[in-house]
């Protein structure tokens, strides 16, 4: 009994077909970053305005863990919109909203290190020094703690520079 065989490829197609493959996965890592990466403008938002998604930047301190806020309780501040979970956040943020908005416009912290200005994600966070930075993602997260006051450094260096593009 024979069983058919595929034919044989040749260098040629291999080749070819390494090269599509390449420009697939280029193609695709194009299509995977973040907006927010893209975006001009020194305040991470959403096409609504609404930064940190929506997120209450006061519970970060207050709390010590992200609070989705609401638009019952907002606030206008460099460009942005920011939800609170309630009254008393909102109100603190109005008394001194330059010490409870994210460092580097909401974006990620390690990212904009590394000279990007990538989104975030509000569950990936700390408190450093009384100032807060967020992350793309709990993987990103863990590279940034690996040297947080390098990291901070570099991105601080980066900010200038990067925060109008």
């Amino acid at each position: 009994m024979q069983t058919a065989q595929p034919p044989a490829q040749t260098t040629h197609t291999v080749g070819q077909t390494r090269r599509q493959l390449l420009a697939a996965v280029l193609a695709s890592c194009a299509s995977v970053v973040p907006l927010a990466a893209q975006a001009a403008g020194p305040v991470n938002v959403n096409a609504q305005g609404l930064a940190v998604q929506g997120y209450d930047p006061v519970a970060y301190f207050v709390v010590g863990k992200p609070l989705k806020g609401s638009p019952e309780f907002s606030a206008a501040w460099n460009g942005a919109t920011y939800w609170f979970a309630n009254a008393a956040h909102l109100q603190t943020f109005q008394t001194d909203p330059a010490r409870f908005e994210p460092q580097y416009g909401g974006y990620c912290a390690f990212g904009v290190a590394q000279g990007a200005k990538p989104d975030i994600d509000p569950q990936a966070f700390a408190v450093v020094d009384g100032k807060l930075y967020l992350n793309l993602s709990p993987g990103i997260q863990k590279r940034w703690q690996a040297d947080i006051p390098g990291h901070i450094r570099k991105a601080s260096q980066n900010w200038p520079t990067l925060k109008d593009q």
